[in-house]
């Protein structure tokens, strides 16, 4: 196999990060939302959670972006 073709396979594969990381943020949304429904009181007490779990998986999302384009352009 090329060493061109690897890498390009090798950021696709990385580049799946970013379409996980995407179904997590509307899954974690959509948890939220399910929840602040069914109990309105407690949702602001869930807000500070929701908030971080939303930047844990968008950073692992930039993550695998970066993953991606270091594959790409500098190796």
């Amino acid at each position: 196999m090329d060493a061109d073709a690897a890498k390009l396979i090798g950021a696709g594969i990385a580049a799946v990060g970013i379409g996980i990381a995407a179904i997590g943020v509307g899954t974690l949304f959509a948890y939220f939302l399910s929840g602040a429904l069914r109990n309105p009181a407690a949702a602001d007490a869930q807000r500070p959670n929701l908030i971080f779990g939303f930047a844990v998986t968008e950073a692992l999302g930039i993550f695998a972006f970066l993953v991606a384009l270091l594959l790409l352009f500098a190796v």
